[in-house]
Order: structure tokens, then sequence, then C-alpha cells
């Protein structure tokens, strides 16, 4: 069995990570989506929170596509996330040059600490590409309009925990 970990924040998920998520589990037999704690990022919504966000926006694609797809929290590291879960490829979407440094580094130190786990990495469809969390929820809490960026029901929780917010 072909096991894949697609890990991140999702702080929140975005359309440009389902488009990910949905590219991803047509190559594998499963896909584990790694939630990362990261404390460092200060998230807007609790671990709980994405879990259960994400949970709810891959239910359709389980049934559509015909492969198992479960969420899993971590706050290790991502290649201990990866033996954790049985991963032998960890997928990661790529949205710019700045990324692709990064991952290559990422990769490099992967590698070093175990080279029987893979990297690939997807770019989402153009319309997706530059969709970041971090913009969308600056875009949300300065009023504009997000309903390109997330589901309806992504957008409904961002509104309303911005709105809890001074």
């Amino acid at each position: 069995m072909r096991i894949g970990l697609y890990p991140g924040t999702f702080d929140p998920l975005t359309l440009g990570h389902r488009d990910i998520i949905t590219r991803a589990a047509q190559l594998v037999d499963r896909l584990v989506i790694g939630v990362a704690i990261n404390r460092d990022k200060g998230p807007l919504f609790t671990l709980e929170e994405r879990v259960e966000m994400i949970e709810a926006e891959v239910a359709d694609l389980r049934a559509a596509l015909g492969v198992e797809i479960t969420v899993h929290p971590f706050e290790n590291l991502l290649i201990d996330c990866a033996r954790d879960v049985g991963a032998q490829i960890i997928i990661r979407g790529l949205r710019a040059v700045t990324d692709f440094e990064y991952e290559f580094q990422m990769v490099g130190m992967n590698r070093a600490m175990d080279d029987s786990i893979e990297t690939v990495f997807l770019m989402a469809e153009a319309r997706h590409q530059a969709i970041a969390s971090k913009l969308v929820k600056e875009i949300a809490r300065l009023g504009g309009d997000v309903t390109k960026f997330v589901s309806p029901e992504i957008r409904a929780a961002l509104l309303a925990r911005l709105a809890q917010r001074p």
C-alpha cells in the first residue's frame, strides 16, 4: 500500500490545499493529511478546529476518489510523522520560487534523516497557486472577499472567528 503524507498547518484550509489533496489522493492508496500544531505560527484556529474543518472538507473526496483519506495532527519532526503513519511519500505543495528554496532545504534535511521517504512536489492549478492561508486571513480581517480562496464553510468559520476578535 502506497501511503502519502501531505503536511501543513492548514490555518485555514484553502482551495489551493484542496486542489493538492485531490491530486495527491490520486497518486496514493492512502493519503494522510498531517496537521501541524506549530505554536510559533500563532494559528487563528485551534488544532481541533482545523482537524474538524479538514475532515468536513475531504468527506466528499473520500467517496468520489475511492481513496482512504485520514487527518493526523502532529507536533514532532515531519520525518518522524511520516514514519509514524507509515508514509513512503511526503507531498508538498509549491506556489512560487520562494517556496522551492525552503522546500529544497527541507528535502535535504529529511533525506539525511531517512532516505527511504521520498518527497513529491505538486503545484496547484494556476487559479489557486497564489493562495496562501496567511493572505486569506489578512484579506478577511480587512473586510475583503475570500470567496475565491476558500470553501463557503471555511469562509463562514473564518468570518465568525474574526468577528470574535477585538
